[in-house]
């Protein structure tokens, strides 16, 4: 019973928990790209209008 059970938890882990946790990384990454390049522009554009 305790083979199975540690089995079973290994095949949550690998197949559930560990692509779910890239997925959320991959997210965030490419929300704070995104956040960043947004960011770079506004201030940018900024300095750009504030310079005429």
């Amino acid at each position: 019973m305790l083979v199975i059970g540690v089995l079973l938890g290994l095949f949550v882990l690998f197949n559930f928990v560990l692509p779910l946790l890239v997925g959320l990384i991959k997210l965030a990454l490419i929300v704070g790209v995104v956040a960043l390049l947004v960011f770079v522009a506004v201030f940018v554009l900024g300095k750009h209008s504030r310079s005429q």
